[in-house]
């Protein structure tokens, strides 16, 4: 069976693409990050996650309308 599990470079790719598509919206998740340590733990298949990180209360209610609208444009 094919190993589908993240590279440490699809979870890099990921996070940038998520800071670019958060910037549009003018968001910053200033902890937003690749967890390394769900790529070198002993997860089999490694996890490979992607940490949101902490952010104030504007900056979690801008990320909520941001993704509110593009719900309703589906």
């Amino acid at each position: 069976m094919p190993d589908h599990s993240p590279t440490a470079y699809d979870v890099t790719l990921c996070v940038e693409n998520l800071r670019a598509a958060l910037a549009l919206h003018g968001i910053t998740l200033p902890s937003l990050r690749v967890d390394l340590a769900s790529l070198a733990g002993i997860y089999t298949p490694p996890a490979g996650l992607v940490a949101l990180g902490n952010c104030n209360t504007a900056t979690a209610q801008a990320l909520a309308t941001a993704l509110r609208g593009t719900a309703a444009e589906r």
